[in-house]
């Protein structure tokens, strides 16, 4: 995949988005997403990331109206004002501000970089990454890697399971020490939850889990967790519980008002993405559903403990954006020089092959001569180049990217069809074709191969 190209962006995210429309919006995995994209016109590469919080593609294109087109239905039953559509810098900027944390619901949390990379190797497995996106998503990690390594921006911050017990202790009549939890999930989130509630030592802890090992594994891994249990007795480990987080990755609710008929007072805080609860069950006497939207207050209190951090990541993102477009802005005015040149070079052994070919017929040529006349044809061509590849290197330094990409469409080499003869095997004699090389007839047809590629470009521009 060439790197010539612009990135285009989606995203429905916390900050636009509800709960409701990033699940809407995360309807298909995002291997399916990548491979839906890929078959859209004009697309080469393409990216998705799904989390909690979001749910974004990108896409490469030559043309920023392709990308734009490619990603119109990304989302087609969320609200526009719900979702962002970002140019080929904005995503950039975005991407990097993801990895750091500061698009987070939790500024400054650790989870979504391992989201993050997780998702460029599932994009890798898929095919669906090429030099451009490569070099924007590398990027991208390597600023949130650096944000945790050089500023404080994660230090106090909370994973949305901590965030969630820090609700379940605002919002409970009763000291959490004294409350009896349940964990419905093993996964990433689920851990973080069980571990934050068995960091404020309630009274029981069960983790509940799809697969029952997952959990007896994790109730061996975290100090505090009392039991492990599948998910075939929901009803009676819901009948006992006081507090309920859920976390799972089913596609589908996992609890719902069947569930919850003997259940009592219970606090249920959903922070899975597609929803683990049934809303409807927050219509139950005695019982409460809190989802993700629920946990801005208790963020918000701890993101003003990391705003000095942020803007310290907000100057980094600023030097790595930088740095990341003049690394684009080289390698596209250096495939254009390339192309330039390697069609050049094609002309000048083509030309070189003939005049040797000429000159052996008049006299031997000794290899002196012939070096002779290739240094003549090099001279040539760096002096003839000279001056276009300074305005294409200047072209990419001003942003000209219609400059940049015409002398690539107009240079770009497609000489792969036929071979060049080598002089020192061409024949004098004129009708005489040896293996590998052209008759004058398909000489004379590839010499105006060229100049009418280049005629019929201008015309088409």
């Amino acid at each position: 995949m060439r790197s010539a190209g612009v990135i285009s962006g989606v995203s429905v995210a916390h900050d636009r988005a509800s709960v409701q429309e990033i699940e809407s919006a995360s309807s298909d995995d995002v291997e399916t997403v990548v491979a839906r994209l890929l078959r859209r016109d004009g697309v080469t590469e393409a990216f998705s990331l799904q989390t909690c919080n979001r749910a974004e593609a990108y896409v490469v294109t030559d043309d920023a109206a392709d990308g734009r087109r490619a990603l119109e239905d990304f989302a087609p039953d969320v609200r526009d004002g719900s979702v962002r559509h970002m140019d080929h810098e904005e995503s950039l900027r975005h991407l990097m501000r993801v990895a750091a944390g500061l698009e987070s619901l939790v500024l400054g949390e650790d989870q979504i970089l391992g989201q993050l990379k997780r998702a460029v190797d599932a994009a890798h497995d898929a095919g669906s990454i090429g030099s451009m996106l490569e070099d924007a998503l590398m990027k991208a990690i390597h600023v949130g890697e650096r944000a945790r390594n050089e500023t404080a921006i994660n230090e106090g911050a909370v994973s949305l399971g901590s965030a969630a017990v820090r609700l379940a202790r605002a919002e409970l009549d009763h000291p959490i020490e004294d409350a009896r939890a349940l964990v419905v999930g093993a996964g990433e989130m689920g851990t973080l939850a069980a571990k934050a509630l068995a960091s404020v030592d309630v009274a029981e802890l069960i983790v509940a889990n799809r697969t029952v090992a997952h959990a007896e594994y994790l109730s061996r891994e975290v100090p505090g967790i009392d039991d492990a249990a599948g998910l075939g007795g929901m009803d009676t480990l819901l009948a006992t519980a006081d507090i309920v987080i859920t976390a799972t990755s089913s596609p589908e609710y996992v609890i719902d008002s069947s569930h919850l008929g003997d259940a009592g007072s219970t606090m249920l805080i959903d922070i899975a993405q597609p929803r683990d609860v049934d809303p409807a069950a927050d219509e139950l006497d005695g019982v409460c559903v809190h989802d993700i939207d629920d946990l801005e207050t208790v963020t918000d209190r701890t993101a003003a403990q990391r705003e000095q951090a942020a803007k310290q990541v907000e100057t980094m993102i600023d030097e790595e954006f930088d740095r990341l477009l003049a690394a684009y802005k080289r390698k596209r005015a250096d495939e254009a020089i390339s192309s330039m040149y390697e069609a050049a070079e094609h002309v000048k052994r083509r030309e070189v092959s003939t005049a040797i070919s000429k000159l052996e017929a008049q006299g031997d040529l000794t290899d002196e001569q012939r070096e002779t006349v290739e240094s003549l044809a090099d001279a040539l061509i760096g002096q003839l180049l000279s001056a276009p590849t300074k305005s294409l290197r200047d072209a990419a330094g001003d942003d000209d990217w219609t400059t940049i990409q015409t002398a690539m469409r107009l240079f770009d080499p497609g000489f792969d069809d036929y071979a060049v003869p080598d002089a020192r095997e061409s024949s004098s004699s004129q009708t005489d074709v040896p293996e590998g090389g052209r008759s004058d007839i398909d000489r004379e047809a590839s010499d105006e191969e060229v100049p009418r590629r280049v005629i019929e470009q201008l015309s088409d521009d």
